[in-house]
Protein backbone atom coordinates (compact mmCIF):
# COMPACT_ATOMS: atom_id res chain seq x y z
CA UNK A 1 0.00 0.00 0.00
CA UNK A 2 2.65 2.61 0.73
CA UNK A 3 4.70 1.91 -2.31
CA UNK A 4 1.27 2.47 -4.05
CA UNK A 5 0.36 5.67 -2.43
CA UNK A 6 4.05 6.76 -2.80
CA UNK A 7 3.61 5.96 -6.78
CA UNK A 8 0.07 7.69 -7.12
CA UNK A 9 2.14 10.95 -5.57
CA UNK A 10 5.10 10.63 -7.84
CA UNK A 11 2.95 10.46 -10.67
CA UNK A 12 0.56 13.42 -9.55
CA UNK A 13 3.74 15.05 -9.40
CA UNK A 14 4.92 14.42 -12.84
CA UNK A 15 1.55 15.42 -14.34
CA UNK A 16 1.05 18.42 -12.93
CA UNK A 17 4.56 20.05 -13.20
CA UNK A 18 3.95 20.34 -16.81
CA UNK A 19 1.29 22.99 -17.31
CA UNK A 20 2.95 24.64 -14.61
CA UNK A 21 6.20 25.05 -16.20
CA UNK A 22 4.54 25.83 -19.49
CA UNK A 23 3.06 28.53 -17.23
CA UNK A 24 6.06 29.64 -16.40
CA UNK A 25 7.82 29.87 -19.59
CA UNK A 26 4.84 31.64 -21.29
CA UNK A 27 5.44 33.90 -18.85
CA UNK A 28 9.00 33.93 -19.52
CA UNK A 29 8.33 34.81 -22.88
CA UNK A 30 6.17 37.26 -22.93
CA UNK A 31 7.71 39.47 -20.84
CA UNK A 32 6.61 38.66 -17.64
CA UNK A 33 8.31 39.35 -14.14
CA UNK A 34 10.03 37.11 -12.52
CA UNK A 35 7.57 37.63 -8.91
CA UNK A 36 4.95 36.30 -11.30
CA UNK A 37 7.16 33.43 -12.18
CA UNK A 38 7.86 32.36 -8.87
CA UNK A 39 4.24 32.42 -7.91
CA UNK A 40 3.54 30.14 -10.79
CA UNK A 41 5.62 27.43 -9.07
CA UNK A 42 5.27 27.89 -5.56
CA UNK A 43 1.48 26.95 -6.74
CA UNK A 44 2.97 24.15 -8.07
CA UNK A 45 4.84 23.53 -4.90
CA UNK A 46 2.16 24.10 -2.46
CA UNK A 47 -0.03 21.24 -4.63
CA UNK A 48 2.72 18.89 -4.64
CA UNK A 49 3.14 19.19 -0.59
CA UNK A 50 -0.64 19.30 -0.42
CA UNK A 51 -0.78 15.97 -2.51
CA UNK A 52 1.67 14.31 -0.03
CA UNK A 53 -0.54 14.75 2.39
CA UNK A 54 -3.61 13.55 0.35
CA UNK A 55 -1.86 10.51 -1.10
CA UNK A 56 0.50 9.90 1.71
CA UNK A 57 -0.80 11.09 5.04
CA UNK A 58 2.50 13.55 5.39
CA UNK A 59 1.80 16.28 7.67
CA UNK A 60 3.52 19.05 8.62
CA UNK A 61 4.04 20.96 12.00
CA UNK A 62 5.60 24.90 11.20
CA UNK A 63 7.00 26.54 15.06
CA UNK A 64 9.18 29.48 15.32
CA UNK A 65 7.51 31.27 12.00
CA UNK A 66 7.11 34.87 14.65
CA UNK A 67 11.02 34.14 14.75
CA UNK A 68 11.34 35.64 10.77
CA UNK A 69 11.45 39.14 9.77
CA UNK A 70 8.53 41.21 9.38
CA UNK A 71 10.26 43.73 7.45
CA UNK A 72 9.86 43.00 3.76
CA UNK A 73 13.38 44.53 2.72
CA UNK A 74 15.38 42.74 5.22
CA UNK A 75 17.13 40.33 3.32
CA UNK A 76 18.45 37.02 5.59
CA UNK A 77 19.93 33.75 4.81
CA UNK A 78 18.30 30.56 5.84
CA UNK A 79 20.04 27.44 6.65
CA UNK A 80 18.01 24.72 6.81
CA UNK A 81 18.87 20.49 7.85
CA UNK A 82 18.41 18.76 4.84
CA UNK A 83 17.38 15.28 4.89
CA UNK A 84 15.06 14.38 1.79
CA UNK A 85 13.64 16.05 -1.38
CA UNK A 86 10.11 17.40 0.87
CA UNK A 87 11.90 20.34 2.55
CA UNK A 88 12.71 21.81 -1.21
CA UNK A 89 9.20 21.63 -1.83
CA UNK A 90 8.11 22.67 1.52
CA UNK A 91 10.08 25.70 2.08
CA UNK A 92 8.68 27.48 -0.31
CA UNK A 93 5.13 26.51 0.53
CA UNK A 94 5.17 27.93 3.97
CA UNK A 95 7.67 30.52 3.89
CA UNK A 96 6.03 34.31 3.28
CA UNK A 97 8.76 35.73 1.22
CA UNK A 98 10.52 34.78 -2.42
CA UNK A 99 12.82 32.56 -1.70
CA UNK A 100 16.48 32.06 -3.91
CA UNK A 101 17.91 28.28 -3.42
CA UNK A 102 21.56 27.77 -4.38
CA UNK A 103 21.90 24.72 -5.91
CA UNK A 104 24.18 22.25 -8.17
CA UNK A 105 23.45 23.25 -11.69
CA UNK A 106 22.83 19.60 -13.05
CA UNK A 107 18.82 20.26 -11.84
CA UNK A 108 18.21 22.75 -14.95
CA UNK A 109 18.52 19.59 -17.08
CA UNK A 110 15.47 17.58 -15.43
CA UNK A 111 12.75 18.17 -17.71
CA UNK A 112 10.18 20.51 -17.01
CA UNK A 113 11.16 20.61 -13.13
CA UNK A 114 14.62 21.75 -14.35
CA UNK A 115 13.39 24.20 -16.68
CA UNK A 116 11.08 25.90 -14.13
CA UNK A 117 13.67 26.50 -11.89
CA UNK A 118 15.87 27.54 -14.60
CA UNK A 119 13.49 30.32 -15.09
CA UNK A 120 13.69 31.61 -11.98
CA UNK A 121 15.98 34.09 -9.95
CA UNK A 122 17.90 31.48 -8.39
CA UNK A 123 21.85 30.69 -8.32
CA UNK A 124 22.79 27.61 -9.88
CA UNK A 125 26.46 26.33 -9.62
CA UNK A 126 29.41 24.10 -10.82
CA UNK A 127 30.53 22.23 -7.62
CA UNK A 128 33.45 20.94 -9.65
CA UNK A 129 34.90 24.71 -9.98
CA UNK A 130 34.92 25.58 -6.00
CA UNK A 131 36.25 28.87 -6.64
CA UNK A 132 34.35 30.47 -9.26
CA UNK A 133 31.11 28.57 -7.58
CA UNK A 134 31.48 30.57 -4.36
CA UNK A 135 31.95 33.77 -6.54
CA UNK A 136 28.98 33.29 -8.08
CA UNK A 137 27.29 32.39 -4.96
CA UNK A 138 28.30 35.68 -3.15
CA UNK A 139 27.32 37.74 -6.32
CA UNK A 140 24.12 36.87 -7.11
CA UNK A 141 23.38 36.06 -3.57
CA UNK A 142 24.33 40.27 -2.63
CA UNK A 143 22.19 41.15 -5.22
CA UNK A 144 18.99 39.15 -4.01
CA UNK A 145 19.89 39.57 -0.67
CA UNK A 146 19.87 43.42 -1.28
CA UNK A 147 16.25 43.23 -2.74
CA UNK A 148 14.68 40.95 0.20
CA UNK A 149 15.04 37.85 -0.93
CA UNK A 150 15.95 34.86 0.96
CA UNK A 151 18.68 32.98 0.05
CA UNK A 152 18.17 29.19 1.14
CA UNK A 153 21.29 27.08 2.02
CA UNK A 154 21.39 23.65 2.78
CA UNK A 155 25.00 23.81 4.64
CA UNK A 156 25.68 20.21 4.73
CA UNK A 157 25.17 20.22 0.56
CA UNK A 158 23.98 17.00 0.60
CA UNK A 159 21.35 14.68 2.11
CA UNK A 160 21.94 13.65 5.75
CA UNK A 161 20.18 10.30 6.70
CA UNK A 162 17.72 10.05 9.73
CA UNK A 163 20.04 10.74 12.99
CA UNK A 164 22.61 11.66 11.15
CA UNK A 165 24.91 14.92 10.68
CA UNK A 166 26.31 15.74 7.53
CA UNK A 167 29.68 17.87 7.62
CA UNK A 168 28.51 21.80 7.87
CA UNK A 169 29.99 24.24 5.24
CA UNK A 170 30.83 27.78 6.18
CA UNK A 171 29.56 28.82 2.58
CA UNK A 172 26.71 30.24 3.73
CA UNK A 173 27.84 31.99 6.81
CA UNK A 174 30.37 33.96 4.19
CA UNK A 175 27.11 35.16 2.42
CA UNK A 176 25.87 36.60 4.79
CA UNK A 177 28.24 38.39 6.68
CA UNK A 178 29.42 39.92 2.93
CA UNK A 179 25.63 40.70 2.67
CA UNK A 180 25.43 41.89 6.36
CA UNK A 181 22.39 40.20 7.13
CA UNK A 182 21.28 37.78 9.57
CA UNK A 183 21.34 34.01 9.01
CA UNK A 184 17.79 31.52 10.31
CA UNK A 185 18.83 28.43 11.53
CA UNK A 186 15.75 25.52 10.33
CA UNK A 187 15.54 22.18 11.52
CA UNK A 188 13.26 19.91 9.32
CA UNK A 189 13.03 15.88 10.28
CA UNK A 190 11.50 15.13 6.90
CA UNK A 191 13.90 11.72 7.20
CA UNK A 192 11.17 10.26 9.34
CA UNK A 193 8.54 9.98 6.41
CA UNK A 194 10.25 10.66 2.98
CA UNK A 195 14.01 9.03 3.76
CA UNK A 196 16.88 10.39 1.63
CA UNK A 197 17.01 8.92 -1.64
CA UNK A 198 13.98 6.50 -0.75
CA UNK A 199 10.96 5.64 -2.94
CA UNK A 200 8.97 4.67 -0.96
CA UNK A 201 7.49 7.42 1.47
CA UNK A 202 5.37 6.77 4.96
CA UNK A 203 2.13 8.53 6.65
CA UNK A 204 3.55 10.85 9.40
CA UNK A 205 4.16 14.18 10.74
CA UNK A 206 7.19 16.35 9.42
CA UNK A 207 8.47 18.86 12.13
CA UNK A 208 9.79 22.10 11.19
CA UNK A 209 11.27 24.54 13.73
CA UNK A 210 12.39 28.01 12.89
CA UNK A 211 15.44 29.54 14.96
CA UNK A 212 15.91 33.38 16.05
CA UNK A 213 17.98 35.57 13.66
CA UNK A 214 21.73 35.63 14.34
CA UNK A 215 23.20 38.67 13.77
CA UNK A 216 26.59 38.53 11.13
CA UNK A 217 27.90 41.83 13.12
CA UNK A 218 31.74 40.97 13.39
CA UNK A 219 31.63 37.24 13.80
CA UNK A 220 33.72 35.31 11.51
CA UNK A 221 32.25 32.45 9.25
CA UNK A 222 33.55 29.83 10.95
CA UNK A 223 32.22 30.67 14.41
CA UNK A 224 28.75 31.94 13.11
CA UNK A 225 28.26 28.40 11.10
CA UNK A 226 29.16 26.46 14.38
CA UNK A 227 26.09 28.27 15.99
CA UNK A 228 23.76 27.23 13.86
CA UNK A 229 25.04 24.32 13.07
CA UNK A 230 24.87 23.46 17.30
CA UNK A 231 21.63 24.87 17.12
CA UNK A 232 20.29 22.21 14.15
CA UNK A 233 21.36 19.94 15.51
CA UNK A 234 20.19 19.91 18.97
CA UNK A 235 16.89 21.22 17.97
CA UNK A 236 16.95 17.82 15.77
CA UNK A 237 17.60 15.84 18.89
CA UNK A 238 14.86 17.19 20.60
CA UNK A 239 12.41 16.59 17.71
CA UNK A 240 13.58 13.29 17.11
CA UNK A 241 14.84 11.58 19.85
CA UNK A 242 14.37 8.33 18.59
CA UNK A 243 16.73 9.17 15.31
CA UNK A 244 19.76 10.05 17.70
CA UNK A 245 19.38 7.40 20.72
CA UNK A 246 22.83 6.07 19.72
CA UNK A 247 24.21 9.14 18.24
CA UNK A 248 27.25 11.25 20.23
CA UNK A 249 26.57 14.67 20.38
CA UNK A 250 29.84 15.56 19.12
CA UNK A 251 30.11 15.47 15.06
CA UNK A 252 31.81 17.08 12.12
CA UNK A 253 31.84 20.67 12.69
CA UNK A 254 32.11 23.71 9.67
CA UNK A 255 34.71 23.16 7.39
CA UNK A 256 36.97 25.87 6.21
CA UNK A 257 35.06 29.05 5.45
CA UNK A 258 36.84 29.50 1.64
CA UNK A 259 34.93 25.89 0.52
CA UNK A 260 32.79 26.20 -1.72
CA UNK A 261 29.03 25.85 -0.69
CA UNK A 262 26.90 23.58 -2.14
Amino acid sequence: MAFLRSLVHLLFMALTVVPYTLAILLVRLAGGSVATRYRIARIWLRLSVDAARWCIGIRTSVAGMENLPADPAQGVVLLVKHQSTYETFLMPAILPRPLAYVFKKELLHIPFFGWSIGSLDMIHIDRSQRAEAFARVLHQGRRLLARGTWVIIFPEGTRAPRGQRGQYKSGGARLAIEAGVPVVPIAVTSAKVWPRKAFVKRPGTVDVSIGRPISTAGRAPDELMREAEEWIESEMRRLDPEAYAAAPLAAPTAVAADQAQG
